[in-house]
């Protein structure tokens, strides 16, 4: 089994989509390891603030078939693929990191992990022992050097956390 991170974000019905979302990689994967989920303003459009939260889990699956599986889930909850970069999300799903593997195809690890705050803070927050693949780095040190000049993440009230979280059976946390 191969452990891979996964980001995830929306800002269309985001409690409701991220609650879906994290039904379909527990039904699929099982246990999940998730970040806290955390509210951030859209970048490059004016648009509702994003819920985003990242993911870990376990898996055998070819990186390959797990972002075919992600592109479906999205598709699942209306994405469509082709709308602008910068717009309004029902969902989006990446695929961070798949062990430690690098590749081209798909691209591994993302190569913008640690331009954003929204991502790296969650990551480090559950993988931040763990090394970035091509920096060398732990998560936790990336996430320590961040310059954040920007508005610092803000946690999601506890209930909103709660709804989202609810999704996942105590068999599918880990």
């Amino acid at each position: 089994m191969t452990q891979i991170y996964l980001s995830l974000g929306s800002n269309v019905n985001a409690s409701e989509n991220l609650r879906a979302a994290l039904l379909a990689l527990g039904s699929t994967y099982g246990a999940l390891r998730c970040s806290a989920i955390y509210r951030t303003p859209a970048m490059g459009f004016a648009g509702q603030d994003f819920l985003n939260l990242v993911v870990g889990l376990d898996t055998s699956v070819l990186p390959v078939l797990v972002l075919d599986e992600l592109r479906r889930l999205e598709a699942r909850q209306g994405r469509h693929r082709g709308e602008a970069r910068f717009a309004d999300r029902t969902l989006d799903v990446d695929l961070l990191t798949y062990g430690d593997q690098i590749s081209g195809t798909p691209p591994l690890p993302r190569a913008d992990i640690e331009d954003y705050d929204f991502v790296l803070g969650p990551l480090a927050e559950i993988a931040g022992g763990e090394a970035h693949p091509v920096l060398g780095k732990t998560y936790a040190e990336l996430w320590a050097a961040m310059g954040r000049d920007k508005a610092p993440l803000v946690r999601v009230e506890e209930a909103v956390e709660q709804a989202i979280l609810s999704a996942l059976t105590p068999s599918q946390e880990a």
